[in-house]
């Protein structure tokens, strides 16, 4: 037997001792091992589906550039970014990205277990998807958290931490072929933080870059899903994401937002922190560019409340931050597992407010927690009144299979259902907007609201206004005068002249809007399209070498 250090075993309790390395991370460096196909086996669908499917065009062979994929994402800002690297990826290699579903070879339907309802839509798309003869590759953590679920067995799947495959993934599929990359990436034994972040990206938004710092998260919340999907933390190392940070800049984007399950518990596995990291990239976002910070559970922002209040009051930094409570009773974070009480979170609030100018908090509400009391809702009640959370995510309890909350007893539904009404009477019952008007801003704009009519720019506390559409207007820092106020947003009018805009720093080639919901830079599509063009042409030479000799 060779001779390999792990093969040293000194004694039979180290194959249980929890230090020891397991067999599959023995392997990270072996780098050629591919996982082999699998010819794709029925996917067990309802008999009314099974009856309409309609036969898939099996592809021999892959021509870069001849097949189109349509990209599908539900959840978070983290599922997001993934779905961009995804596209960056396929784009790339020359397949063409499409929004016309229905013209699409290939659909990649990247998922959200967190709720029901957003699981129950991501499993009729597979089965519209499966109806219409289409190539169906599943990713996000619905097919990570539950990979032997019935509807997709027999479908292609790409883990959380395994985008960067995607195109292999896509290639296979179209052959009829099921490949399912699950693993969790390594190196030297220890878990990463997912894919590289220098990977190409086709942005929704060209002018904003979502950056996942790290990957899972600390806490054992008993109704959370994503944990089983996600896992423990691992965070990217901190020049990984300034470099990706200026990447992102001086490809147009003037707008950072930051994402992971829980951003406040950054670096706690590598020995850094999030005042660390943000100060370093503070030090990069230029002038009239901004960074978001995203969502951070109330334990891991305690000991950092200093910090974070200088950073927010940044120039350069929104003067905004999500803190979830999900709940204002601490009997039922106890049952939740939150790790904090409402005392700690009520002091994140009152010492940010009182650090950090015009500070907005937004935050999430659980309504009927298995063993939530009409005293336990009505200190959830009394919370939100105290603070007026202009944003407010209010959620009903859904139990996730798998999580100790779904074993829990649960509340009668029309109880659930009318405590969440009450709650969101609470909410519309106020606007925190009200008797703005007149009032003076610089705004960042860098959106188009959802019904086309605006485009949106945010102030520096992050709160949403209406603008006119403007030619050039994207991308661009302007002084506005608020004429209007609704529930969750204000109207404004432009105050200077198109020459004294403000245009953030090498924005202007994405000034005219793609109006795909993908868009890929300028620089990008010429990088690539020589090396599409010559993959293409030895594709097709060697397909005909092939058939004719």
């Amino acid at each position: 037997m060779v001779e390999l250090e792990e093969n040293n075993i000194a004694d039979i309790e180290d194959l249980i001792s929890p230090e020891d390395i397991k067999p599959i991370e023995r392997y990270h460096n072996k780098k050629n091992v591919t996982v082999r196909a699998k010819k794709r086996s029925a996917v067990k669908l309802n008999a009314e589906v099974s009856d309409e499917l309609t036969p898939k065009i099996i592809q021999q062979s892959i021509i870069p550039g001849s097949q189109k994929v349509y990209v599908k994402t539900w959840g978070c800002s983290h599922n997001n970014s993934d779905s961009e690297y995804m596209a960056g990826q396929l784009a790339a290699y020359g397949y063409q990205l499409t929004d016309a579903k229905d013209k699409a070879d290939l659909w990649l339907l990247n998922s959200c277990t967190v709720k029901n309802p957003s699981e129950d839509t991501f499993r009729n798309e597979i089965e519209n998807g499966m109806r219409n003869g289409k190539h169906v590759v599943v990713a996000g953590c619905v097919p990570q958290g539950a990979p032997k679920a019935d509807y997709l067995r027999g479908l292609s799947v790409i883990g959380v931490q395994q985008i960067d495959r995607v195109v292999e993934v896509v290639e296979e599929t179209l052959k009829g072929h099921s490949v399912r990359l699950l693993q969790n990436k390594k190196q030297q034994g220890k878990r990463l933080g997912g894919a590289n972040l220098a990977l190409p990206k086709v942005r929704k938004n060209p002018l904003i870059e979502i950056i996942p710092i790290n990957t899972g998260c600390l806490n054992q919340c008993t109704y959370c899903k994503t944990k089983h999907a996600r896992g423990d933390l691992a965070s990217y190392p901190p020049e990984e994401i300034v470099a990706r940070a200026q990447q992102s800049f001086n490809e147009g984007c003037c707008e950072i937002w930051l994402t992971s399950e829980d951003t406040g518990a950054y670096g706690r596995d590598i020995g850094s922190s999030l005042p660390e990291l943000l100060w370093q990239l503070v030090d990069v976002i230029p002038e009239n560019c901004m960074l978001r910070v995203g969502m951070t559970n109330p334990p891991y922002i305690l000991e950092h409340l200093e910090e974070i209040a200088k950073i927010l009051k940044h120039p350069r930094v929104y003067s905004f931050l999500h803190v979830p409570v999900q709940s204002g009773s601490d009997a039922v974070l106890g049952d939740m597992k939150r790790e904090y009480c409402r005392e700690d979170f009520e002091q994140v609030v009152d010492f940010l407010r009182a650090k950090v100018p015009k500070l907005t908090i937004a935050t999430d509400i659980i309504c009927g927690f298995p063993g939530e009391t009409e005293k336990d809702f009505e200190e959830t009640i009394n919370l939100c009144e105290k603070y007026q959370f202009p944003s407010l995510f209010i959620n009903q309890f859904y139990p996730r299979p798998g999580t100790p909350a779904a074993k829990m007893s649960r509340i009668p539904a029309n109880l659930v259902k009318k405590r969440t009404k009450r709650l969101t009477e609470l909410f519309n019952s106020y606007y925190p907007y009200k008797g703005r008007e007149g009032e003076i801003y610089n705004v960042l704009v860098t959106e188009i609201s959802h019904d086309k009519q605006h485009y949106v720019g945010h102030n520096k506390s992050y709160e949403q206004v209406l603008l006119p559409m403007r030619k050039n207007l994207l991308g661009t820092s302007v002084r506005v005068r608020i004429t209007g106020t609704t529930k969750f947003s204000m109207n404004a009018e432009l105050l200077d002249e198109e020459t004294d805009w403000t245009r953030c720093s090498q924005s202007s080639q994405t000034a005219n809007w793609n109006k795909s919901s993908f868009c890929i830079n300028e620089p990008l599509k010429q990088k690539c399209l020589g090396s599409v063009l010559l993959m293409g042409f030895v594709a097709f030479i060697f397909q005909w070498l092939w058939r004719h000799l």
